[in-house]
């Protein structure tokens, strides 16, 4: 592969591009650290104004916690077998394969590591092939045949990357491949949620640089591959470029079968992909550092000048407003008015869908709970479901029922007008809010009934939790209101800035003569771009801002109207807040079970096995079959899959060609520990899983993350983009 790699790349070697984009970006980034800290210090020191939150927020939702893990099967590429592996999802959502769960329990380091940022999760073959197909021009594989492996079950779970290697799995049955796709889904949905919001600095700095940097090379709009960290998302934006010269290089020179090249395609992508993460990770820590080296003088003189840097920058806004606002205005009532109420309406309709049934999930529980405890009204069993309740945000099986009404979210004809890419961008975004508007309400109940019940030997504790959960629940409602009416904003922004940025850019030709009228201490702070881009958003703010109280008017959706303020309306409240974490299971006797060797002395170990996973096993029938950790499932050679066939074999084929090929002998293991006719059912999975200025144009990237502003009003919002979380389960085998 590395003989290909440099006999291939002569002509376009990595290093050569990735070091054409981090000079550019580096610039732009340099730019923009400066306008990023002087934003950071006036809004310090001016503030913001807005609705204040009702409910709690939890700040370590995951301590001590892990989400998932289980055995299933996964393809080895190197000798073509599918073999039984144990997986381990922790709190950062990075997903760790490991031999067995032994290796596992022992504290050894895992085979491997995915980070799932930027990566999609498929469950059929027909999709795989599908997206395969796009990677090189002119090979094509039919519809239903695999490119260079067999699945060996009828469940598979595929991880695809536009860039990055694949990673193929499988399981025995329907309901373990419903589950494992919601973690996996989870776990994407986790990494791709954007850069931490608490840098406010850093983050604007980055997004911009990027936007900006994308912009000069005539790619507007949003961007799915805005996802990871920052070295992920400039090795995206190298790739971006170089793939495709790439492709147009290596194609001609691949050799053999249609499969054969798609592998080879596959590992020359792969191999450059890490190669210029590696570089862009280097070279993004030595700008960050030199920024941050250079940051102390810069303050200095903003908190000397604010006053001057303020009156300066309000000078230019006002000549270069002059300039294009006429232009802006134009624009939008020829291209954007039309169609803001209907985009709005395509936005609403499955958002609001997915909160109520977040509402609905979180009330469903509460009453289950109550319906337990009517018979055992103790302290250890409140403390049992209230254990399981505190995780309720993080339980991707439990809360795929939310997830789904915003995937139907369809924005028709956008990728054209709007050069919107795909309504993922959005759809992950509510989902995160989702996840985060649950974890609030759960967190504020847990506080408020612990509150409830402090110092009080015995209590109907359905009384007190029908009580707490009217009390959360309205607060919910608030929230939730509060929490999409931003979301529609910024999501609306998203799709018109890029647009009319594209469109005035080729008639603003003049805007760097503007810089002239800066002082030369003051142009750090002040740059013309920024502030043509602040005021196209002020233009086209305000119909959206309309657009969104005729509709919180309405009340199609529950959304209050904006004059509906509850500040401060609960201060007693927000004091829970500042309380340290509540352990349930300690706390009211639901003390957690023994585990295995808790003898050993490693207390690495004994943490690992101590930590709490947020979705229960799979437990396994006692008569069932089981998946050894050992077991490995000899599949066909890529030789013996014809190119041609549009037909594919059974399942009961491809046992039968397994058979053949493994030593005397194994036949009956291969076929009882792996495809077996009769896979193992699953026995009782307890009460199972049931049921705003200058930042604002940063919201033209990946996904919406929303972000206060100096300059921002009660009425203003500012929105900054950035690139786009839990648990389920599967096979946990008696014999480890």
């Amino acid at each position: 592969l590395q003989q290909a790699l440099h006999s291939h790349l002569d002509n376009i070697p990595p290093e050569t591009r990735t070091g054409e984009l981090m000079g550019e970006f580096g610039r732009l980034y340099e730019q923009q650290y400066a306008v990023a800290l002087f934003n950071k210090m006036r809004f310090d020191i001016e503030g913001g104004g807005g609705p204040q939150n009702q409910l709690l927020h939890r700040k370590v939702p995951l301590k001590n916690k892990s989400i998932f893990s289980g055995a299933l099967f996964q393809y080895l590429e190197e000798n073509k077998k599918w073999r039984n592996r144990f997986l381990f999802i922790p709190d950062s959502y990075n997903i760790n394969y490991y031999e067995n769960k032994q290796a596992h329990d022992r504290g050894l380091h895992p085979k491997g590591t995915i980070n799932c940022a930027g990566y999609r999760v498929l469950t059929s073959m027909e999709e795989y092939l599908e997206l395969l197909n796009t990677s090189l021009p002119g090979v094509k594989a039919k519809v239903g045949s695999s490119p260079f492996l067999k699945c060996a079950t009828q469940f598979p779970l595929i991880l695809w990357h536009p860039y990055a290697r694949h990673y193929y799995f499988c399981v025995v049955t329907e309901k373990e491949q419903q589950k494992w796709n919601a973690v996996f889904q989870d776990c994407v949905r986790h990494t791709n949620n954007g850069l931490p919001e608490e840098c406010k600095v850093q983050t604007p700095a980055f997004t911009d640089a990027v936007r900006l940097y994308r912009q000069a090379h005539g790619h507007y709009g949003t961007w799915e591959m805005m996802c990871g960290t920052p070295p992920q998302i400039l090795a995206n934006l190298v790739m971006e470029t170089l793939l495709p010269e790439m492709r147009d290089l290596i194609t001609p020179k691949l050799k053999g079968k249609m499969y054969e090249r798609q592998r080879n395609w596959m590992l020359i992508s792969d191999a450059v992909y890490g190669l210029v993460q590696s570089q862009t990770q280097a070279q993004y820590e030595a700008v960050v550092q030199s920024c941050e080296a250079g940051r102390p003088p810069l303050e200095t003189t903003i908190r000397t000048d604010m006053d001057q840097i303020i009156t300066s920058k309000e000078h230019v806004t006002s000549k270069i407003r002059t300039l294009v606002l006429p232009k802006a205005e134009k624009l939008l009532k020829v291209s954007i008015q039309p169609y803001i109420s209907s985009i709005l309406d395509a936005l609403m309709e499955p958002t609001s869908r997915g909160f109520f049934e977040v509402r609905d999930l979180f009330f469903r529980e509460l009453v289950d709970m109550s319906k337990n405890l009517l018979n055992d009204d103790n302290k250890e069993k409140l403390g049992e479901h209230m254990e399981k309740i505190s995780m309720l945000a993080f339980h991707p099986v439990k809360m795929q029922s939310c997830y789904e009404k915003v995937e139907t979210l369809s924005l028709e004809g956008l990728q054209q007008r709007f050069d919107v890419s795909s309504p993922s961008v959005f759809v992950q975004r509510a989902q995160i809010l989702m996840r985060e508007q649950m974890d609030d309400a759960v967190y504020t109940f847990e506080q408020l009934l612990h509150q409830s019940l402090e110092g009080q030997e015995q209590e109907d504790f359905c009384k007190t939790i029908q009580r707490c959960q009217d009390r959360v629940i309205k607060k919910f409602d608030y929230d939730s209101s509060t929490v999409r009416k931003k979301f529609f904003r910024e999501a609306l922004l998203q799709i018109f800035i890029p647009y009319m940025l594209k469109q005035l850019t080729p008639s603003c030709s003049e805007l760097p003569r503007f810089q002239e009228l800066i002082f030369e201490d003051f142009s750090r702070f002040i740059l013309v771009e920024n502030i043509s881009e602040e005021v196209v958003l002020h233009t086209v703010m305000k119909d959206i801002m309309m657009a969104v109280k005729e509709a919180a008017v309405q009340r199609r959706h529950n959304l209050y109207r904006d004059s509906i303020v509850l500040t401060n309306s609960d201060p007693n409240l927000h004091l829970l807040g500042e309380n340290p974490p509540i352990d349930w299971a300690e706390e009211y006797g639901g003390g957690q079970e023994e585990l295995d060797g808790e003898n050993t002395g490693d207390p690495e170990v004994q943490k690992r096995r101590r930590m709490k996973q947020v979705v229960s096993m799979i437990q396994i029938e006692g008569n069932a079959s089981v998946l050894p950790n050992e077991s490995c499932l000899e599949v066909p050679a890529v030789d013996n899959i014809p190119e041609e066939k549009t037909e594919v074999r059974s399942d009961t084929s491809l046992s039968q060609k397994s058979e053949k090929q493994v030593p005397n002998g194994t036949k009956e293991d291969v076929n009882k520990n792996a495809v077996d006719d009769k896979p193992p059912t699953n026995r009782s999975i307890l009460k199972e899983e049931e049921s705003t200025t200058e930042r604002s144009l940063q919201g033209t990237e990946r996904t919406l993350q929303p972000k206060t502003h100096p300059q921002a009003t009660q009425n203003v919002d500012e929105f900054v983009c950035s690139p786009a979380d839990s648990p389920h389960p599967t096979i946990e085998n008696p014999n480890s």
